[in-house]
């Protein structure tokens, strides 16, 4: 039985679709999560997405049972990512915490970083679902956690460093809610200001060009 399931997966791999196309599942959670981002969670159907795909809807079966075990991977895929590279850049070693506030800020100024336009399509998605709210309310507990852990590890108590990662988490949120246009270099010419408020401590100036030095290459 092992070697016929392989011989299907390498089949699913291989397979020509229409137009010599060929797809992944990655492909169909890609174009997926695109739909989700753009359309909302009820556009996200097979057909649809094999539409974008250029494929048709046969080969969504080789990946999927089902509608509903896309959207659980989709939202699965987004709690890897998203939520996981959060806690990720903050639990990045550094000797101070202002370098480690900038280890966290890394993740929202790459662009295949923390992708915002998700989170708030999934934050949509939520309205209409208990299971995403759920997932939601979990990855924000996460993620406010393991910013507190980011403090408390250069020496906050653990009160003052659960009220600072709430501050710098909703403040982050909101910062995306608001749809603000800045631009790079204005975002950047406040570095050392942010870093000042969210930790009481004023960042080295080598920090500080670092970070910027380090947000410029991931722009490019």
């Amino acid at each position: 039985m092992a070697g016929q399931d392989t011989g299907k997966q390498v089949q699913a791999e291989a397979t020509d679709l229409p137009g010599n196309t060929k797809v992944t599942r990655e492909d169909w959670l890609h174009a997926a999560m695109e739909v989700l981002i753009s359309d909302g969670v009820q556009s996200v159907k097979v057909l649809t997405i094999g539409g974008r795909l250029g494929v048709s809807r046969s080969s969504f079966y080789w990946y999927f049972q089902s509608r509903q075990d896309l959207l659980d991977q989709l939202l699965a895929e987004w709690e890897r990512t998203n939520t996981g590279v959060m806690i990720s850049h903050a639990a990045m070693p550094a000797p101070t915490i202002t370098a480690a506030l900038n280890n966290f800020f890394r993740c929202v100024v790459d662009p295949k970083g923390f992708n915002h336009r998700l989170d708030f399509a999934v934050r949509e998605w939520a309205r209409r679902d208990d299971t995403v709210r759920a997932a939601l309310d979990r990855s924000d507990t996460a993620r406010q956690k393991a910013i507190a852990e980011m403090f408390t590890c250069h020496g906050y108590t653990p009160q003052e460093a659960d009220i600072r990662a709430r501050v710098l988490y909703y403040q982050q949120i909101g910062y995306y809610a608001l749809e603000l246009s800045e631009t790079l270099e204005e975002r950047l010419s406040r570095v050392a200001g942010y870093l000042y408020c969210f930790t009481g401590q004023h960042p080295a100036a080598s920090e500080v060009e670092d970070f910027k030095r380090i947000a410029r290459s991931l722009a490019e």
